[in-house]
């Protein structure tokens, strides 16, 4: 089971650098949603994940000897990886948006479906801008990924067709994991980066401390914050021993997250040993333990808020 499954992963979850979380990470908060999704919500979504042009390849690539609870977990986990799949799919095309803080070219903040073919790159991210030695900072682009999740929510509680809900969902089941990582919400201005750094991209690292974590680059380091392994029965082992968070029903504000992220950014990520600048920057210890624990936080968190989107608003 375990081969197979990485077999699965190996050929449909795209991990590109610079796109929150990984595929452990994106897969994690998937698994924690799903297990706080009220009975109707739950069937309701198996039902749209139907609907998307992976879904019978992600299908048969499951092992035999599941129950149908477990089937539908590791295909409710794998779905929330697909906004970073389609990058390897030569029908989709790019935007105008290459990261940074670059504006959509042809704008576009409305998804029409399956048939849309954009990469919407912009979506997974906000580029909040921030600066720790003074230098002039450059106004954040709309939409983004906050725009995105207000217009999502509003539209799977509306009475839209089947395949928009379907993919509307399913960019919700990603882009809330986006905004829970710290670096997904925040570009640091300094001298060396006087456009922004997207988001830790453009900060070079050494991370031999942090074990099992071969990232070079700040973001790349943060959205493997709890795992890179791509076998879905880890994931779940890990997913499952997070620390509880206390999400109440009623947390459903994306502004707040994106708040809580940003701050989180600049206390918990653009902190020593990371300077100012490009770097290279050697970690430490004490900060690799931090990006884990920070991570799997957040995490939970973005699990439990999906949950609560999704119970509330699905239809």
């Amino acid at each position: 089971m375990r081969r197979a499954f990485a077999v699965l992963l190996s050929l449909f979850v795209v991990v590109p650098t610079g796109y929150a979380w990984n595929g452990f990470g994106h897969m994690a908060v998937a698994y924690v949603a799903y297990q706080h999704l009220g009975p109707q919500t739950k069937a309701r979504a198996d039902k749209l994940l139907r609907q998307n042009p992976l879904y019978a390849t992600w299908r048969k690539q499951l092992p035999d000897g599941l129950t149908a609870e477990q089937q539908n977990t590791m295909l409710f986990m794998i779905a929330a990886t697909w906004p970073d799949q389609i990058r390897g799919d030569k029908s989709y095309h790019a935007d105008g948006s290459e990261g940074g803080n670059r504006a959509p070219v042809n704008g576009g903040d409305e998804n029409i479906g399956y048939s849309d073919k954009a990469l919407h790159k912009y979506w997974h991210f906000v580029n909040t801008p921030i600066s720790q030695d003074g230098t002039l900072v450059q106004p954040a682009f709309s939409p983004d990924a906050e725009t995105q999740i207000k217009a999502f929510t509003r539209a799977i509680a509306s009475h839209e067709s089947t395949d928009r809900e379907s993919s509307d969902m399913i960019w919700l089941m990603h882009m809330v994991g986006d905004v829970h990582q710290p670096l997904h919400n925040a570009t640091r201005f300094t001298k060396d980066s006087p456009n922004g750094d997207a988001g830790g991209n453009l900060v070079a690292v050494t991370a031999t401390a942090c074990a099992g974590n071969s990232a070079t680059e700040l973001h790349a380091l943060w959205d493997s914050a709890i795992g890179t392994s791509e076998d879905p029965q880890m994931v779940m082992k890990v997913a499952a021993a997070l620390p509880p968070q206390t999400v109440a029903a009623s947390d459903q504000d994306v502004d707040v997250w994106i708040a809580e992220s940003v701050k989180l950014a600049q206390t918990k990520a653009y902190v020593a040993p990371v300077g100012d600048g490009k770097g290279p920057f050697t970690l430490d210890q004490t900060y690799c333990d931090q990006v884990r624990e920070v991570g799997g936080q957040r995490v939970a968190q973005a699990g439990m808020r999906l949950a609560n989107l999704l119970n509330a608003n699905l239809k």
